[in-house]
């Protein structure tokens, strides 16, 4: 399996094998053993056994567990949004324990190997959700308080751009108009790294410079900077279908499918918060 730009991802098995439904066609999903970085990846392992007490996951599979930890990360949003805009002095701390809590729950799963655990998957959907419903509010409620574009209005363009992009891809993946390469693998996973050092750079220079290095300040660079992020977020989820499509193939047991969505919701989010950001800087008065 390719490696993917999603951590979450990486660490799922990568084995191959007959598959059951999939989200691509075997031209899109089905490779053979490729190389990451110029280097060998391990050799393709036999697939999963799964026993009496276990089959093997489905494309339903996935669709019902990303759906389930979306529902929960979507009403634990809107919970965190009206208190937060009952009490705007609750915006700070929602973001940062919903924000902190939700990414140290992402690093357990990947690296503790328990990606398909649900607790963990849902308990990141609901702390995600407290810092995204926080975080609508720090975007949009400044703008609607100027007298500009309403809240529901930003937030209901950044979610259905969100899930345009999300299912646009999907059919892009599905019917091989972009295939998934070592050589695309390579460019995203790169591209990405370069970002999160920008980002960075960013943040550390905003200690000292007002606006730091001007990727989020709302200006003409911080335009281009979200629209690299929506492109590589959009480009991103090319490489976590093809993951998800290989543990199909692979026939890896049905509780894979957390891990599945986890990772999908990991990209949906980031997706998510750098439309709305995006939006809030063409709304600004």
């Amino acid at each position: 399996m390719r490696t993917t730009s999603n951590p979450v991802f990486r660490n799922l098995p990568k084995q191959e094998g007959n598959g059951y439904a999939s989200f691509g066609s075997a031209t899109a999903g089905a490779t053979q053993a490729t190389q990451q970085f110029g280097q060998p990846q391990y050799a393709p392992a036999e697939p999963y056994q799964t026993g009496p007490v276990s089959r093997a996951m489905t494309i339903d599979d996935v669709v019902t567990k990303t759906g389930i930890t979306l529902g929960v990360l979507s009403l634990t949003a809107i919970i965190s949004y009206f208190l937060v805009y009952n009490d705007p002095g609750l915006a700070t701390p929602f973001v940062m324990v919903g924000g902190l809590v939700g990414l140290g729950l992402v690093l357990v799963a990947t690296f503790g190997r328990k990606m398909d655990n649900p607790a963990i998957v849902l308990a990141y959907a609901a702390f995600e959700g407290l810092f995204l419903g926080a975080l609508s509010f720090l975007f949009t409620g400044p703008i609607e308080a100027a007298g500009g574009v309403s809240a529901t209005t930003l937030i209901s363009q950044a979610v259905l751009g969100t899930f345009g992009v999300f299912f646009g891809m999907l059919v892009v993946y599905k019917t091989g108009a972009i295939r998934v390469t070592p050589r695309l693998t390579r460019m995203i996973i790169g591209a990405l790294i370069g970002v999160v050092v920008l980002s960075l750079g960013n943040l550390v220079a905003s200690f000292f410079i007002e606006g730091g290095l001007g990727l989020r300040d709302g200006g003409m660079m911080a335009i281009i900077f979200s629209l690299v992020c929506i492109g590589l977020a959009a480009f991103s989820f090319l490489l976590d279908f093809d993951a998800a499509d290989q543990l199909i193939r692979a026939q890896a047991p049905e509780k894979a499918a957390w891990g599945v969505a986890l990772g999908l919701t990991v990209t949906l989010v980031w997706l998510y918060v750098e439309i709305l950001r995006l939006l809030s800087y063409f709304n600004r008065n």
